[in-house]
């Protein structure tokens, strides 16, 4: 039995199920609908596969090595996730019609939100490079054994997000009520914004630090 992809496994499950945007993105559309949350989920899959991509092609490697680069990209995601907050927090004053108006995009927004809010994570690719080698016996082709293990995080990314949307869909019917549902909207929307303006200040404050 390989110890060590056992190993990995285990410390991708945790990163994967760790609470963050991607969580919330996929929390607040499965409230809209099963559809919506599942085509979130799948969207953040993408987002991993796109990541563990990139890793395995070195691109990485840019990012940590051009800092103005990486730090652009941090402020384009926590702009977005931003961005995704304060709408979740404006539908806070038409909540009972939030539903049914966002219900009718079908799959292609959530999805595009799902994968957008994990693709624009500079750190995720960055995260990929420094753990995949990790986990690389020596002696082993570098190149097969990294496939597998980012197939391994694509993998479990498309096992628990679509089954928290699946979850979050089934208790939809208490979730759905009106005061609960302006109560979901507000920490999925308060939890979005704070920590869009999180992902902004890390690179403003890295800028200030690095001119001072």
């Amino acid at each position: 039995m390989d110890g060590q992809l056992i190993a990995f496994t285990g410390v991708a499950a945790g990163m994967v199920a760790m609470p963050g945007a991607d969580f919330t993105v996929v929390v607040r559309n499965a409230l809209v609908s099963r559809r919506a949350g599942v085509a979130s989920a799948l969207g953040v899959a993408g987002g991993l596969l796109l990541h563990t991509a990139l890793a395995v092609a070195g691109v990485a490697a840019v990012l940590a090595a051009v800092p103005a680069l990486f730090r652009a990209l941090q402020l384009l995601g926590g702009a977005y996730v931003l961005y995704l907050g304060v709408r979740a927090l404006r539908s806070l004053s038409r909540a009972d019609t939030a539903v049914e108006e966002e219900s009718g995009t079908g799959a292609v927004r959530p999805l595009r939100q799902g994968f957008v809010t994990n693709a624009l994570n500079p750190k995720a690719p960055i995260t990929f490079l420094s753990l995949l080698p990790q986990f690389v016996p020596a002696g082993q082709p570098a190149l097969p054994r990294t496939l597998l293990l980012a197939l391994i995080v694509v993998v479990l990314a498309l096992v628990w997000f679509p089954a928290v949307a699946l979850l979050v869909d089934r208790l939809g019917r208490w979730l759905r009520r009106p005061r609960a549902a302006r109560l979901v909207a507000a920490v999925t929307g308060t939890a979005l914004t704070v920590l869009g303006v999180v992902l902004l200040l890390e690179p403003l404050l890295a800028l200030g630090r690095g001119s001072a």
